[in-house]
């Protein structure tokens, strides 16, 4: 089951690599504005919110990758970091779209759940 942990963690940790992509470097361009269904005048009006947000998911990114990183020390390291993870994606699926829930808190959550001792 760690294994299995470790690889959905490090599935995790890229997903929020693209995260940090789409809303630090994409958000104004044409593949951000299709991924969020978002007009130009729109994005570039959020752009720093989104660019902050962006900056969020890389440190959440590193924090399981510092986790991985540190091998049986970096448990509690992945349990914190995943739980951050799960309540944004709670939060957001609340109160953006319930498409974070899908992205964001469902493989955390799964990943959470492999990491827990039998």
């Amino acid at each position: 089951m760690l294994t299995a942990s470790n690889v959905l963690i490090g599935l995790v940790a890229a997903l929020h690599i693209y995260f940090l992509i789409l809303e630090m470097f994409l958000w104004d361009r044409p593949y951000g504005l299709k991924t969020f269904n978002q007009t130009l005048e729109a994005a570039r009006a959020s752009k720093s919110l989104a660019m902050n947000q962006g900056l969020y998911n890389g440190f959440l990114a590193a924090g399981l990758l510092w986790g991985l990183a540190s091998g049986p020390d970096g448990y509690s390291i992945k349990i914190f970091f995943l739980t951050c993870i799960i309540i944004a994606g709670i939060f957001g699926g609340i109160t953006a779209s319930r498409k974070i829930l899908f992205f964001q808190a469902m493989p955390a959550s799964i990943a959470l759940v492999l990491l827990m001792p039998s």
